[in-house]
């Protein structure tokens, strides 16, 4: 009917209870939004998360998309259409307006950015659920040579307690930077 029980639904909590008291439960493949979706989306499937639903509450589903920022696998969420437009604007606010995203709407593939996306919603009011498949952040390796992201890294390592001198120096390894010309940037020089 909506898809495979027990994903991203309260069918999980009948099969436990099924297992716990040793009840047999046995598994027919069927329609799945996920796989479905994954599989249409043009992004990297190699490796993905799945993320369900996020909370519901604002201040908790920021700080569950905080949490995501860096993941570089591509990450798929559900969502109910009368927090679409919510959801969709708090991953703008974090992953910026141009990370690529896919909606599934009515059988219907939406590609483009979380920008696009956002002002889409906005205009066209949303029916049915649907299925978020966000781009995973660029692999450092993918941005290499941009002194901007080299000097977000730094500061993620001193985050880490690196010492300015050592995070500037892997930072410039996985960038492609020279080390001194980066730890002269970090100092404002």
């Amino acid at each position: 009917d909506a898809g495979t029980p027990a994903i991203s639904d309260p069918g999980e909590e009948l099969v436990a209870l099924c297992a716990q008291s040793q009840v047999q439960v046995e598994a027919i493949p069927g329609p799945c939004a996920l796989i479905t979706a994954l599989s249409v989306s043009g992004l990297p499937t190699g490796r993905f998360i799945f993320e369900g639903f996020l909370p519901m509450n604002r201040k908790n589903r920021r700080a569950r998309l905080e949490e995501l920022g860096n993941e570089e696998r591509t990450m798929v969420f559900y969502e109910a259409p009368h927090k679409l437009t919510a959801t969709l604007d708090d991953l703008r606010d974090t992953f910026g307006p141009d990370r690529r995203e896919l909606t599934k709407l009515h059988e219907q593939v939406l590609r483009t950015t979380l920008g696009e996306a956002t002002d889409y919603f906005v205009q066209t009011l949303p029916r049915g659920e649907f299925v978020l498949v966000v781009d995973g952040a660029p692999t450092p390796a993918a941005q290499a040579g941009d002194p901007q992201q080299a000097l977000k890294r730094v500061e993620q390592l001193r985050g880490e307690g690196w010492s300015l001198k050592d995070a500037a120096a892997q930072a410039a390894v996985e960038f492609g930077l020279k080390k001194r010309a980066l730890y002269d940037l970090s100092l404002g020089k």
